[in-house]
């Protein structure tokens, strides 16, 4: 196909408020060695989105200052190297940036082709979370067999899928949420409790709901003074994982209570790591949660879709809680 010289794309003015995220015009990137371009349908908005256009989660070196992490579309052309695309596959990838936008470059080894029975919208719901879900529960924290996990944020996007993952290995879920009505999407979607961290103590609910063992895993997407809570919450060999610090950078933790019960406290970041990391993570999704998605088992939760023109919007419910699951721009 013939590729257009420019694409509509949106870029991050300055840092500032939604009002910064405006509608543009960029050259259509072309893909280096062992890359595709896709021609993107649907881009997924997540929280580090958010963080980029504040100024504070700085773009990695050589990776596109455009918002966006995760698409969905048709590959339009391959780099050399590349063998297992080829321009027309439907596919969703992660990426380091570029999302917002009519053409983005992706690592081919980060591409996953879009599950059968489902649109372009909602395969854009699933790359950022899916990686960083299965990267942190089942790679770094070992979530085993017969073992137990809290997600903290179950309403989140990554706390969606989180429920739905765990609960298709079928692991007992204990999710946290803030309303009544999102306590019970989380237990819509599998979560064996949903705690109401306004009206309840999760870390009594937790003792009471496990026997007072506790849990095996906690998926941490507060930080702050949670961390010391969660070490509570946890059995022995327990493991918390953080992968955000909503709630704060710092926390003030009892050692104690690790070393005497063997507690892990560990976390990581998704976007910096290599390309060769993030590919081995596509192909253990592709292989043990993508059939789990073509099922049905697992299903993409897509709160609301807003054009791309109006990532503005977007970016305003994200950052007002208000939403259930993940926000999707229609780039197409």
């Amino acid at each position: 196909m013939t590729l257009p010289a420019t694409m509509r794309a949106v870029e991050i003015t300055a840092p500032g408020k939604p009002e910064v995220l405006q509608a543009g015009t960029r050259p259509v990137p072309r893909p280096r060695p062992g890359e595709v371009l896709v021609r993107v349908a649907a881009a997924g908005v997540n929280r580090p989105d958010v963080l980029q256009r504040l100024g504070l989660y700085p773009v990695p070196p050589g990776a596109s200052d455009i918002p966006g992490l995760e698409i969905a579309g048709s590959v339009a052309e391959v780099g050399a190297g590349v063998t297992a695309w080829k321009p027309g596959d439907a596919v969703c990838a992660l990426v380091q940036g570029g999302g917002y936008a009519q053409y983005c470059t992706a690592p081919a080894v980060q591409c996953l082709p879009i599950p059968n029975g489902l649109t372009p919208l909602e395969a854009a719901s699933l790359p950022e979370t899916f990686f960083t879900v299965w990267s942190n529960v089942f790679d770094r924290a070992h979530l085993a067999p017969g073992e137990s996990l809290l997600v903290q944020g179950g309403s989140s996007g990554i706390g969606v899928t989180a429920i739905q993952m765990a609960k298709a290995f079928g692991h007992k879920v204990l999710a946290t949420a803030g309303s009544p009505q999102k306590c019970a999407a989380c237990e819509e979607l599998g979560a064996d409790r949903a705690i109401n961290y306004k009206t309840e103590d999760f870390v009594a609910v937790v003792k009471e709901t496990t026997g007072g063992r506790g849990v095996d895993v906690i998926l941490d997407m507060v930080g702050g003074e949670y961390v010391d809570r969660e070490l509570k919450c946890l059995a022995d060999d327990g493991r918390i994982v953080i992968i955000a610090m909503l709630g704060g950078a710092k926390s003030t933790v009892n050692l104690n209570e690790i070393l005497r019960r063997r507690l892990v406290l560990t976390g990581s970041t998704l976007r910096p790591r290599p390309v060769e990391f993030k590919g081995a993570i596509a192909r253990s999704l592709r292989e043990k949660v993508w059939p789990h998605i073509e099922s049905g088992r697992i299903k993409p939760v897509v709160f609301r879709i807003f054009p791309l023109e109006e990532a503005a919007q977007a970016h305003a419910l994200m950052e007002s809680g208000a939403h259930i699951g993940k926000i999707v721009l229609n780039v197409d």
